[in-house]
């Protein structure tokens, strides 16, 4: 397959994490990468291909104004190559409001696709994780996106977790059907009557992390909360469990026995296990990693680039959005 395009630039931890990732997974896993961004920036390569540019979009920059300003960034540059058909995908853990920018004004939306939306995968453990959308694209919506979403977060779904008949539900503040704004109910009737997808109804926030759905949907700004949210309270839970367990001779002598059972249960909540988020509904591949990525989060985010590329996950997003005939 055509290399995968690393921002080599992108995120808190760049460039040495990411490049130490995007070695391993070249080296050690026969994945083929090209690293993007100045090459002085970058320093040494660790044997990889560089795809040379002159800028970098900081993680603070407002995103739409810096992909217009800065035309040969390693964002920017990292797009044109998957349009170009130098690259068959894109990572980055940088600006994501900037990553999301430049593959849709380089890439193009698929026929039929009103917005892009950021799919992230929520972990819940023993079980497939549910899949977040939108995750922060739009704040604001309409229903008829919604509905999109919905059939775009099926389709990934199925293309990344192996979920036959993925179960949807509509994030809003209760059950009922008749709870929420005009822009949840509208919604509800518009999922009820849509094809291609099991709507299972409203969910509340509490159900995210349930093994009872498969994909939710929601506006940007209530979906970065909520995810945000999550992160927050389970690093929280993750940290005061570790330093109870720490916090005496007795606790300590514990955790010789917890800790084997407590590590698993760490490993499937760390956010670098699952790499990324992907943005639906471009015509590529294009990988959004946290911005304190690790070399191991990249190691992932590479893998779920080269699954979803050898899976068609673009061409199955445009059958799931075709519009009916």
């Amino acid at each position: 397959m055509l290399p995968i395009a690393v921002d080599a630039l992108g995120g808190d931890k760049a460039p040495h994490e990411i490049v130490a990732g995007a070695r391993h997974a070249s080296r050690e896993l026969g994945i083929p990468v090209v690293l993007v961004g100045p090459p002085d920036l970058i320093g040494d390569p660790q044997g990889l291909e560089v795809l040379p540019c002159t800028e970098v979009i900081d993680m603070h920059e407002e995103g739409a104004r810096a992909v217009r300003r800065k035309k040969d960034s390693s964002l920017v540059v990292a797009a044109e190559a998957v349009r170009d058909g130098k690259a068959s995908a894109m990572v980055s853990a940088g600006n994501t409001g900037a990553t999301v920018t430049a593959a849709l004004l380089r890439m193009g939306r698929l026929p039929g696709v009103s917005r892009p939306a950021i799919a992230t995968p929520i972990p819940v453990p023993g079980s497939n994780p549910t899949v977040l959308l939108d995750a922060g694209a739009n704040a604001e919506v309409q229903a008829p996106w919604l509905v999109q979403f919905a059939q775009m977060g099926s389709a990934y779904s199925r293309a990344r977790f192996g979920i036959a008949e993925p179960r949807v539900g509509l994030l809003n503040i209760g059950e009922e059907d008749s709870k929420g704004t005009e822009l949840q109910r509208d919604a509800f009737a518009l999922l009820k009557l849509a094809r291609g997808i099991d709507f299972i109804g409203n969910i509340e926030g509490r159900d995210l992390m349930s093994p009872d759905v498969d994909v939710a949907v929601t506006d940007g700004f209530t979906g970065n909360v909520a995810l945000k949210t999550l992160e927050g309270g389970m690093k929280f839970l993750r940290d005061a469990v570790f330093s109870a367990l720490m916090s005496s001779d007795e606790a300590v002598k514990a955790s010789e026995v917890l800790l084997p059972l407590l590590l698993p249960l760490a490993e499937e909540l760390d956010p670098d296990t699952f790499g990324g988020a992907m943005a639906l509904g471009l015509k590529g591949v294009c990988i959004i990693s946290h911005g304190s990525s690790s070399a191991k989060a990249i190691v992932n985010a590479l893998i779920v680039a080269r699954d979803l590329v050898e899976a068609d996950v673009v061409g199955q997003l445009a059958v799931a959005v075709a519009p009916e005939t």
